[in-house]
């Protein structure tokens, strides 16, 4: 599998955009071998958003049937934020998860060790890289939840806490599509579809068995040994010099560096970096070194660590602006809608497939007409 690595500078992120084979994209995407985008880092740390991308996208007078499923991932991005928006998605949204034998950590994930030779390698570039190819996050969840029979809210934390593109309404809501709490049915894969999509040839596995004898596997006790694993956030200093409080003052966090927002206006740029966020949902250090690196593109970045209000109390900000997201709820100032496909459909909608159904012909009027 090659892995790319992630540059944090504004030119490079935008030759990737702009060098994205989307048609080839919809053909190979399921395969670890194929074309995927590698944008999901930038798009979950805001530099880019769903709806840039779907205009550079159309902007390739593509047919809209031969690019459909590159569209169907970015509507999937917007609708599990839509979801995070109105739904408390650190417990099982729709049905309670069938079957748990325990609410822990599979010790056999953590250590990349589950005799599965494409997900403990894929575990492994994750650790090494911060990054997982998306159908091996499927199956790294079906084995985890639907095999081994853990629930999903510890190892979706895991995965989250490694991940470069970390996105807990992706994730969250992922890991609940795979074990069945947010889906009407659990998702298996077996061994000869892992290894149709990774190129493994791998026999004679805990998985390798048909489908209709999948949900009745017994794993050994050995694989259902459980750990709890070492997520901590280290952040960096807090570096206010220059702070003006009779400028204008906007406000990025971990899911908001876009650069471009009111790049013309004077004002203080502050990266707010909330200790409570962080321990509900810690990143590791690797993820915290790319999130300071992106944040170099944004001209006078000051970073201030603790909570909004001591924020507030401390600098005392004239005038204050941010971007919504569900982990900032609690700021007060002028909110400001984060860019959208479909802006107008901002409620909840209990499936993707009504969202898209409701999405599709605005945009095919919005973007393809």
């Amino acid at each position: 599998m090659i892995v790319q690595k992630f540059p944090t500078d504004l030119s490079s992120i935008g030759e990737r955009l702009n060098n994205l084979d989307v048609l080839h994209y919809c053909k190979t995407r399921n395969y670890t071998h194929g074309t995927v985008s590698y944008l999901s880092p930038y798009l979950s740390r805001g530099i880019l958003s769903t709806k840039k991308i779907l205009e550079n996208v159309a902007n390739k007078n593509l047919p809209f049937h031969e690019i459909e499923t590159f569209i169907k991932e970015l509507m999937w991005r917007d609708y599990f934020q839509r979801v995070w928006m109105h739904r408390n998605i650190d417990i099982d949204i729709k049905n309670q998860q069938a079957n748990v034998y325990s609410h822990q950590m599979p010790k056999v994930l953590d250590e990349a060790s589950t005799g599965i030779e494409a997900i403990d390698t894929s575990i492994q570039i994750l650790f090494t890289t911060g990054y997982m190819h998306n159908h091996m996050r499927m199956y790294t969840a079906s084995l985890a939840c639907n095999t081994l029979n853990f629930h999903w809210h510890k190892p979706a934390q895991w995965m989250y806490y490694h991940l470069l593109d970390g996105d807990w309404g992706s994730n969250a809501c992922s890991w609940q599509w795979v074990c069945g709490s947010f889906s009407s049915k659990k998702y298996f894969a077996n061994q000869e579809n892992i290894n149709k999509y990774t190129g493994s040839k791998q026999r004679n596995t805990l998985l390798d068995v048909s489908y209709e004898e999948i949900e009745r596997i017994m794993a050994k006790p050995e694989m259902l040994h459980s750990n709890t694993p070492y997520l901590t956030t280290t952040l960096p200093e807090s570096n206010m010099a220059g702070f003006n409080p009779n400028l204008p003052t906007f406000i990025y966090n971990y899911y908001q560096l876009d650069v471009d927002w009111h790049k013309e206006t004077n004002g203080n740029r502050i990266l707010l970096l909330e200790p409570e966020v962080f321990a509900k949902y810690p990143i590791s250090e690797h993820c915290v070194k790319f999130m300071m690196d992106l944040g170099k593109n944004i001209h006078n970045l000051l970073v201030y660590v603790g909570s909004f209000d001591s924020f507030k109390q401390k600098y005392q900000p004239t005038k204050l602006f941010y971007k919504e997201h569900p982990l900032v709820m609690h700021y007060d100032g002028i909110q400001e809608q984060r860019d959208w496909i479909c802006k107008e459909f901002d409620e909840y909608h209990p499936s993707f497939f009504q969202y898209w159904k409701k999405c599709e012909p605005f945009i095919l009027n919005e973007y393809f007409n």
